[in-house]
């Protein structure tokens, strides 16, 4: 779930709000969940409008003061969150309050992450594909706050389907909107790399070979030294060998063999932190798996400017 993972907190299943921890990173996330099926309105002149219903809660809907909350639909068919402005809808006359969204919002995010459909008041609801949940859940609050107008609105499309903002485009924006919208864009790039190297690699590491859905994508030229997010520009690697290829403990060469780096090893060995050295490169010195396609492997110039980059005897 985007980077993360969730523990059911609340006692029962069927309950509002849905209480879970989250761990991402090295931080626990508290987050509060109210979620519904999504459903069609049933309105023949709206034939694209979906909504939530939010039965068996009471107004004002509870709001989490130590984490986040989130109003959600599910979308069972294409395994698809809407999510919603819950500022907007946590309070609510009684009956059965809807919360509508356009469907094409769905279908977009399937292929771009998140997606966005627009309301005459200036609400917004978005589309989620499930990998970009949590990127969702950590900027819901500005993304519903700031996205309903019409130009960072506009912006925000532009930057889910990866297409170029101009500065001029940027500079009528408050400091605000200008930190959604490049989130937003960061964000479908980071998933955009992420899809593309899994597909080339089959969802496999390309060193332990391994899939078993715990593979990372991981940059060959890091992100901070100015590394693209082409897919020649990936590798796919199980979480302990990223971490390994990124603290430039291992290293890849332009024979595409996985590497040790002996420097690194006698750093390890001064510290008496050598132990498990042998079974991990008891998976080096052969050949990686590499994509079908070979327009898609590893690109050497890139490997090599990687590896300068690290500080690989040999390299600079």
């Amino acid at each position: 779930m985007s980077g993360g993972s969730g523990f059911y907190m609340s006692e029962r299943l069927a309950t509002h709000p849905r209480e879970f921890l989250i761990q991402y990173g090295e931080d626990t996330i508290s987050l509060w969940v109210y979620i519904w099926t999504l459903t069609h309105g049933g309105r023949r002149s709206l034939p694209d409008e979906y909504r939530i219903q939010m039965t068996s809660v009471p107004s004002p809907l509870s709001i989490n003061q130590n984490g986040h909350t989130v109003l959600l639909g599910y979308h069972a068919e294409n395994n698809m969150f809407a999510g919603f402005d819950i500022e907007k809808h946590r309070i609510f006359t009684a009956g059965s309050p809807s919360v509508q969204i356009g469907i094409e919002a769905i279908y977009t995010a399937i292929d771009d992450g998140l997606a966005f459909s627009r309301k005459d008041n200036q609400e917004i609801a978005v589309g989620i594909r499930p990998d970009q949940f949590l990127n969702y859940v950590f900027n819901a609050a500005s993304l519903h706050r700031h996205g309903g107008d019409i130009s960072t609105y506009t912006l925000l499309l532009k930057a889910a389907q990866l297409e170029e903002i101009r500065p001029q485009e940027m500079v009528t924006l408050a400091q605000e909107r200008q930190k959604i919208v490049e989130s937003v864009s960061r964000y479908a790039r980071e998933s955009r790399f992420r899809q593309q190297v899994m597909e080339a690699y089959g969802n496999r590491c390309a060193v332990m070979r391994a899939q078993l859905n715990l593979v990372d994508a991981a940059h060959i030229v890091p992100v901070k030294a100015q590394g693209t997010d082409d897919v020649s520009n990936g590798i796919a690697l199980s979480p302990t060998i990223h971490r390994a290829y990124d603290n430039s403990l291992i290293y890849l060469d332009t024979r595409y063999y996985m590497r040790l780096n002996e420097q690194k090893v006698d750093e390890l060995k001064s510290q008496r932190l050598d132990d498990g050295l042998d079974g991990l490169r008891g998976h080096l010195n052969s050949q990686i798996h590499l994509p079908a396609n070979r327009a898609q492997w590893p690109n050497p110039e890139l490997i090599g400017m990687a590896n300068k980059f690290r500080r690989i005897q040999g390299y600079y």
